[in-house]
């Protein structure tokens, strides 16, 4: 069966992802070719707000916006809700949930998901947050144990149900351990007054010297005291080898009791069957040249975090942050509007911007060629940053008066457990 969508006299190009690449490339290609974007989700996520929604500091629908939204207005545009399950090459046909479909140019636009390294134990009994159903499973996990450990009367239990793991000191594992920090100083004292809170433990566990490795050292030292000022623990040069849901190992040695291990360690490309497996990196990401080109095809294309450029200046790839993504994107457009000559095409070539995360309220880092700065001024621009980049209006208004309302009066309005978690039923 093919999917339904009409045919024309323009080239079909075939988008697999509405992340920001596929919304950008997609807006290139307009009206020029007939764009058919795919996606298992009808809706763009901003994923570096999912901490703030897993840590009730903005509401889920306030970080994503309907894709069919995006594109309004857009003559011959089709987006098609289905999960891609198989790419035949040979006969230019992307095979889907719903049918399969011809496309003269093929773009992989699918991100990235959690890679725990083949250590099975921990993708079944830890947290990861890389989707909006994998944030409010994670909020749901937070607020639920602090409502069993009201009930309890077994210390140890308690105290575990109190202590939260963080495995991975990245842009991802600080902010969110910052946001922790803020809850335990500032919120949950105030919800939750016959619990002592100074039993409350936050450990950010990360294998290397420093947190946020890709940031210079001040940046990383600066961040590593914020983190501390929140009585956020900071544990260096360990490795987390296994869970099994309350213990803790390093090494096969145990460190901590914990009822809640979040994962943000590692990620690897989402890619589909299909791609010539030589071209597939042991961390799923697709090797490409330098115009996008998936190695050992003739018009298939990877971005964003999904896909490998090496280069002199990143001999292992492009890292795998929006402003990579968006950037290939513009190129790969302006390069297809031109023909399939590679002749006539531009190479990438990224243009850092800079790095920065926030550890909480007026605690932030920068980092760019112009600018580097901390505290106040840092946090300033990465709100506005984040704000900038969210999609849809309403969604800028609403994040930026929960936050407004956050800074005033330190409340977290969403501490909500609509959908309760089951650690038996993970997303």
């Amino acid at each position: 069966m093919d999917i339904d969508v009409p045919k024309m006299n323009l080239p079909r190009v075939v988008i697999v992802g509405g992340g920001f690449a596929g919304i950008e490339v997609a807006k290139q290609l307009r009206d020029r070719f007939q764009v058919v974007m795919v996606d298992k989700n009808n809706f763009h996520t901003f994923q570096p707000l999912l901490y703030q929604v897993a840590t009730a500091g903005v509401e889920p629908d306030s970080i994503v916006f309907p894709l069919r939204k995006v594109f309004k207005g857009f003559r011959n545009f089709y987006f098609r809700m289905a999960e891609a399950l198989e790419i035949i090459p040979e006969q230019n046909t992307l095979r889907t949930s719903i049918g399969s479909i011809f496309y003269d140019y093929l773009i992989i636009a699918t991100g990235s998901d959690t890679n725990y390294f083949g250590m099975e134990e921990l993708r079944v009994n830890s947290l990861p947050m890389k989707s909006v159903r994998e944030a409010l499973d994670l909020r749901s996990c937070i607020l639920q144990n602090f409502e069993m450990a009201v009930t309890t009367s077994d210390m140890r239990e308690r105290e575990a149900l109190m202590t939260y793991v963080i495995v991975g000191g990245g842009p991802t594992g600080v902010e969110l351990a910052g946001a922790l920090g803020e809850l335990k100083k500032h919120v949950l004292p105030k919800d939750y007054p016959e619990l002592d809170l100074g039993k409350m433990k936050i450990h950010l566990v990360e294998h290397s010297p420093r947190v946020l490795a890709t940031m210079g050292e001040k940046s990383s030292e600066k961040a590593k005291k914020y983190l501390e000022d929140l009585d956020v623990i900071v544990e260096l040069n360990m490795r987390i080898t296994s869970y099994d849901g309350r213990s803790v190992k390093s090494e096969g040695v145990e460190k901590y009791s914990a009822a809640t291990l979040i994962w943000a360690a590692g990620v690897r490309g989402v890619n589909i069957p299909g791609i010539p497996v030589a071209s597939i990196n042991a961390n799923g990401r697709i090797s490409v040249n330098e115009f996008n080109l998936a190695e050992g095809t003739k018009n298939i294309f990877a971005l964003g975090d999904v896909a490998q450029m090496k280069t002199s200046d990143y001999p292992k790839g492009h890292p795998q942050v929006a402003q990579v993504a968006i950037q290939q994107a513009t190129r790969l457009g302006k390069n297809i509007s031109k023909g399939m000559d590679f002749q006539k095409w531009k190479p990438f070539h990224y243009r850092d911007k800079g790095s920065m995360a926030t550890v909480g309220r007026n605690r932030a880092v920068v980092e760019s060629k112009s600018i580097t700065t901390q505290g106040f001024f840092a946090w300033l621009i990465w709100m506005f940053v984040h704000l900038l980049f969210l999609v849809g209006f309403r969604n800028r208004i609403i994040v930026f008066f929960n936050w407004l309302i956050s800074y005033f009066n330190y409340d977290r309005g969403m501490r909500l457990i609509i959908r309760p978690f089951s650690r038996n039923k993970k997303s």
